[in-house]
């Protein structure tokens, strides 16, 4: 099969999940700076099969795009010209922030650990992956 990769795209940074090739299991990646986004995601795709991107997508209560779509729309744009044959789909993102915050919390992380953004980013993205693979 090959693998789904989700991103919890942000300004300064992105939280990056992945499946395994069955496509069963969503686990946590890494969280890149975002300036170097694309040499991460070029490296990774060239040593493992991936079939699709999995995005997340911001949406306010009311169900209307959030503010930080606008940032997203140029970056799928380019992730679309630099990966042409690889089918991307959108997943809704709202709380996954808090999620991503409850199950650190859950799990026993110190506080210290809990203010690691770039954790969060990558719970995130493992959260949107997850949510992709349950409604499919």
């Amino acid at each position: 099969m090959g693998r789904i990769l989700a991103l919890d795209y942000g300004r300064k940074r992105t939280g990056i999940a992945v499946t395994d090739e069955l496509q069963l299991i969503a686990s946590g990646l890494t969280t890149v700076p975002t300036h170097q986004l694309f040499d991460f995601l070029t490296k990774y795709i060239s040593e493992e099969k991936v079939v699709k991107f999995v995005v997340g997508e911001p949406r306010q209560m009311n169900d209307t795009p959030s503010e930080v779509e606008a940032l997203i729309i140029p970056f799928l744009n380019r992730l679309k010209k630099v990966f042409p044959e690889m089918p991307i789909e959108r997943e809704d993102e709202r709380f996954t922030s808090k999620l991503a915050i409850r199950t650190m919390i859950d799990s026993g992380l110190k506080r210290k650990h809990r203010r690691d953004k770039a954790l969060v980013d990558e719970i995130s993205a493992t959260i949107i992956l997850q949510a992709y693979l349950n409604r499919n």
